[in-house]
């Protein structure tokens, strides 16, 4: 019953945009070509996911189709919004006409409805450049967002404390080793007091990592890397084959290896747990927990479990892969967790931004907090864009993000 809404819309945009072409082609063959590559643009879709069914999977063929269908997905909505648009208008105009007793001028609207085509074509181009930019420069943009928060119970020692964040690696879909090396040496360029990585490290196993380790593992800060794992590191999006006993025992095995990995990274990876930065007496408590989603995302954490020990006048960062959960746990939790680093909606990788100005992505329609900072009673999330891709591999207006927090201890 869920893909009944995205099939209906997914026909109405077809049935609009082939109007606006026809409408431009009318007396001319081509309106055909461009039913034709639709369709197939359609068909190739389907039969490389049939070809190849796991997810994550890197397939140049499959990326190509990907990237062919979103853009003219993407085109196909701003024909639609146009066309709409019109129709609605000439609905209102041929209700006043009726109510004013006056003729409308028909000669006038197959003239308007062509300019209107026009206008429409035009803008269409702009988000399949941007989708098929994305997928060729986009996707390795990264770009440095740096924050400065403040709070009035920051332990003195810590005033001007810096952390860098990045999340979502998905290690499996890169494909340029030159490109990642430069975004790793950026980060720890930021010389940062801590570096913190919130999860989805792989796109499904454990081995998408053989070769990348030595990359990742020069990350380096004073204090150390920290990391948690996401909602794509347990190997639950697999095609495991075997008994029940052998898949439980394949998965248990993949995630010793990931495990195994983290730790000759040189990274701290928290699970349900917490650990304490000291400076002199005072400390910062970072709190890792393990994937807490909602919906169909798996919950492995333990909030409790991973702040045993701490009161609420600790000072508490927690590394919490979803945003959701700080939505629906932590935000209002009593024990006060000040700030929250998550990551996970990847901004959709794709959206418009404008900082000062404008932050619009899909993924305003599935979560509430998507990218960037939020405050709410008095604590912060930061939810990280991500440092890679999946599924559309590419990028574009939503960059991949290193994220730098600078924590100061206010005077109020």
């Amino acid at each position: 019953m869920r893909f009944i809404i995205p099939i209906i819309l997914f026909i109405v945009f077809q049935v609009y945009s082939f109007q606006l072409i026809r409408t431009l082609s009318r007396g001319h063959w081509w309106k055909w070509i461009y039913l034709a590559a639709t369709v197939l643009i359609l068909v190739n879709l389907i039969m490389q996911f049939v070809w190849h069914p796991d997810r994550g999977q890197v397939s140049v063929a499959r990326d190509i189709a990907v990237t062919l269908f979103l853009g003219f997905l993407a085109a196909q909505f701003v024909m639609v919004i146009i066309m709409l648009g019109e129709d609605i208008y000439r609905v209102v105009e041929g209700i006043v006409n009726t109510l004013s007793r006056k003729q409308e001028n028909t000669a006038f609207l197959p003239s308007r409805r062509e300019f209107i085509s026009k206008v429409g074509l035009g803008l269409a181009a702009l988000p399949f450049g941007a989708i098929l930019y994305g997928a060729w420069k986009g996707k390795y943009n990264y770009q440095v967002r740096e924050y400065e928060l403040s709070f009035n119970d920051l332990p003195q020692a810590f005033d001007g404390y810096k952390v860098t964040q990045i999340s979502d690696i998905h290690v499996g879909s890169f494909d340029d080793r030159e490109e990642v090396e430069y975004a790793i040496d950026l980060v720890n360029k930021q010389n940062s007091d801590a570096i913190f990585f919130t999860g989805d490290l792989v796109n499904n196993i454990s081995t998408e990592m053989h070769g990348w380790e030595n990359i990742f593992g020069k990350l380096s800060a004073r204090d150390g890397v920290y990391s948690v794992l996401g909602n794509h590191d347990y190997g639950d999006y697999y095609g495991w084959e075997g008994s029940r006993e052998e898949v439980v025992a394949l998965k248990k095995a993949n995630m010793e290896q990931l495990y195994g990995i983290q730790k000759q990274m040189g990274w701290r990876l928290l699970r349900d747990e917490n650990i304490a930065i000291k400076r002199g007496a005072d400390s910062l408590n970072i709190v890792g927990v393990e994937n807490i989603g909602n919906g169909r995302f798996p919950k492995y954490g333990d909030l409790n479990k991973a702040s045993v020990g701490l009161k609420k006048s600790d000072f508490k960062i927690l590394l919490s892969h979803d945003p959701s959960h700080w939505e629906d746990d932590v935000k209002s939790n009593d024990l006060n967790y000040h700030l929250t680093l998550s990551g996970h909606t990847h901004g959709m990788q794709f959206g418009i931004e404008i900082p000062g100005f404008i932050k619009l992505s899909p993924a305003w329609f599935v979560y509430k907090k998507w990218a960037g900072i939020y405050k709410e009673f008095g604590r912060f999330i930061n939810v990280n864009r991500g440092f890679g891709f999946l599924g559309y591999s590419g990028r574009a207006g939503i960059w991949p993000e290193i994220t730098v927090i600078t924590l100061k201890k206010s005077s109020k």
